[in-house]
This record gives C-alpha cells, structure tokens and sequence, in this order.
C-alpha cells in the first residue's frame, strides 16, 4: 500500500484519516495494516518514532466499528507508562471521530473512578498499563472474556519493568482465541518466549536495526568530569537552537538540574515517576507547547513520548543499560527530521561508553573541545549554584552520523554489569 485511501475502510475512519492528513504510510504502517486487517497476528521490530502506534490503532477502530453492536471489552492496548497510554488514546479519539465507539484509559496514578465509569458505560476499547488493570481483574472490576483484538505495545520495555506475572494474569482473564499484535523495539530471550506462547503464526516485520539509532541522529559524545557537566550543558543551549530533553539518572538529579537551569533563565520542566500525573502531564504539555525550552527527565520518559520536533537530545547521566541509550536517543531525528544526541560521560565510566559502543558495532571519534569550562561549585544547599574560571578541564567530543548498516554487538549483561 502506497497511499491509506487504498485500504478498505469505512467511509468514517478514511474521513478521519483525511482531516487528520494521514495520507502515505510509514514502512512499518504499509507492512503492519494491511495484515492485521486480514485477522492475522503481527510481531513487529521497529525502531521508536516510526508511527507504531497507528499501525495497530488503525485497524483495531475498522474491525471494532464494523461490530460495533457488539457489548464489552473487545480490544485491549497493554503499553509499560502511562504517559504512552495517554497518547495512544489521543491516536484513538482522532480516528474515531464521530463514530459510535468507546474507549478508556486504565492507569495508574489517575482517578480510578473515571476510569471504572468509562468502562461500565460502555467501552470497547481499553488502553492499559498491567499494575492497574491486574487491580482491577482481581477486584473483579473488569471483564476481558469476550476480547477479540490484544495489543502489546513496547513489550520488551514492559518486561524491562518486571511486568511479566502481571502479563501471564491478564492473558490468562482473555480467550485462547484472539488476535494479537505484538510491537517491539527489541526481541530478546523473554520476549521471544513470550512470543511463541502467545502469538500464532504471526507476520513478522522488521523495519530497520532496532539496536542503532536513526540514521538522521548525529551522536556527539562528551568526556566531561562531573563538575563541568552542567557548564558544558549551558554552552550546548546557548549554541544550539531549538528544544532538548536532558536525560538525568536519578529523580532527585532531575529535580535538582531543572532548578539549576531555571536558576540560570532556562525555562526547563522536569518530569519523573515521582511526581503526580497531572505534574507529569503539565510538564510534558507545556514541553509540546514550547513553554519550556527544556524538559529533564529520568527513563520514564525515554520510550512513548512523542514530541515532534525535539532537535536535541543530552544523555546528562549514562542510561542503567545500554539498551536504553537507543531509546533515549530515538526521541530525536523522528520521522526523517535531523537531530542530534550529545552524551556525558567521566573517564571511569568509559567501559561503559564501551559497551554501548559495541552494541551499536560503532567507533566514535574524539575530538578536543576548549578549555573554557566552568567548574560548578557545590554549596551548602542542594540547589546552590555557582562557577569559577580558573579551572581547564580536558573534554572530549565525539561526533558521528549514524548509518543503519550494521549488526548487533554481543548482548550486554543488565543493570549488575555496570558496576552500580
């Protein structure tokens, strides 16, 4: 398919698409659609930021609205945060518009109450993360007996987060008998045996090296003591333009950096599992909207937040695995945009720059940077910010285009290998 107007859909849902201008489809989008609308099973490997989600979406509303008569849960969207379950239903409501179709969000972290309202009231479609939708399947809130269509959305991320006996309960409250479509960035030992107990007979699409970042990324890689980090961040926002998304390891670091930047005239937000959803939802909005130039997250926000236009990317923090790196840095260089991902490391940390090098089957180049950093100087508050001049630390850039040739390094051990 070159073109959505060739698919079979309803009159409603080709409007929709229209006003919507969603007019070619994405490779993933061209190979995924047309077989899930035959009924069959999909697994597909995709990197982030390649159109996933209205991939399944799509003909999850063609098969819902043509049985629309039907009662109850009849298709169920499982994705790891909630961040990811909020956009997948904004996808929804704009395809669904004006049909007689219902969907709810079951999360965590929201008013439980609406949620159950939404589903009693009517809702084929539910977008859940597993912790609540488990809560809900063993108070018997929810029933998922006549489910047709199961989506896993980010499923390697998922396992990731120790979802896997939340998985094995929700598939074991849904009939044998159903469609699933699987999606994932990465297709490891335990999701391939998910796969296999789960998924029958499945089409399966690969688009592009799910282990490399986008070919349109420049990686610039920093070695920078930790005390220069913060100084080197300036200069990359006063040299560059447009938005960033900082990456920093721990909630407290990311409380502490957007302060520091705020501190500085930087409008920057900051966003992490520590705060409440609608902070998290404030935050991310007012990214979209350029209110904040900057927004400093920890990996909650490395998979599913999709934010056109993103022109930079800073790995403040390394990633706990090297595998997040990738996801980290898909947030920039979307949908053939460029963009461009500088990451900070220490010397001691330079096995692990290693490790994510041999993921990536890449070299970087080093390349000398000035002299003129500022070293911050810690006070006797958290938050204290300070510099001084007389200092000229030795930093390292690397910078490379990324190619998407390439193989996977060798598997990388988990969080243990990194010494922390």
């Amino acid at each position: 398919m070159n073109q959505f107007s060739e698919l079979p859909l309803c009159s409603a849902l080709q409007s929709n698409l229209k006003r919507n201008n969603f007019a070619e489809p994405t490779p993933v989008q061209a190979q995924a659609i047309p077989a899930a609308l035959d009924g069959r099973d999909i697994v597909a490997t995709a990197q982030t930021g390649t159109g996933k989600t209205l991939a399944f979406v799509l003909p999850m509303v063609e098969k819902l609205q043509a049985e629309s008569a039907a009662k109850g849960v009849r298709a169920l969207v499982l994705t790891p945060t909630r961040e990811l379950a909020i956009q997948i239903q904004e996808v929804v409501k704009l395809l669904t518009a004006g049909m007689n179709l219902r969907s709810a969000v079951v999360v965590g972290g929201l008013n439980e109450s609406t949620q159950l309202q939404a589903i009693r009231r009517g809702a084929q479609l539910v977008i859940a993360t597993p912790g609540r939708l488990c809560d809900f399947l063993d108070r018997k809130l929810v029933n998922l007996s006549g489910l047709e269509v199961l989506v896993l959305d980010e499923a390697d991320r998922m396992l990731d987060m120790g979802f896997l006996p939340a998985l094995n309960m929700i598939l074991k409250a849904m009939p044998a008998e159903r469609q699933t479509l699987f999606f994932s960035a990465t297709i490891e030992q335990s999701v391939a045996h998910l796969i296999s107990k789960h998924v029958k007979n499945p089409v399966r699409i690969s688009i592009g090296a799910s282990t490399k970042p986008a070919a349109e990324v420049d990686l610039h890689h920093y070695e920078v003591e930790q005390d220069f980090k913060l100084s080197l961040l300036r200069r990359l926002l006063d040299a560059e333009t447009g938005s960033f998304l900082v990456f920093a390891k721990t909630k407290h670091g990311t409380d502490r950096l957007a302060k520091k930047l705020a501190r500085e005239g930087v409008d920057a937000a900051r966003i992490h599992g520590g705060r409440t959803q609608s902070q998290r939802n404030q935050a991310l909005h007012g990214f979209k909207k350029g209110d904040y130039r900057v927004l400093v997250a920890t990996d909650v926000a490395a998979r599913g937040i999709h934010v056109d236009g993103i022109a930079h990317v800073v790995n403040y923090d390394l990633p706990q695995v090297p595998e997040d790196f990738i996801h980290r840095v898909g947030r920039t260089g979307r949908a053939g945009a460029k963009g461009t991902a500088s990451t900070f490391s220490t010397r001691s940390e330079r096995s692990e720059i290693r490790r994510i090098e041999q993921l990536l089957k890449t070299r970087l180049t080093p390349q000398e940077t000035g002299k003129d950093l500022k070293r911050e100087e810690k006070g006797s508050g958290a938050d204290h910010l300070a510099f001084t001049d007389n200092v000229k630390p030795f930093v390292k850039h690397h910078a490379k285009s990324f190619s998407p040739s390439g193989r996977r390094g060798p598997k990388p051990q988990r969080r243990a290998a990194w010494g922390r």
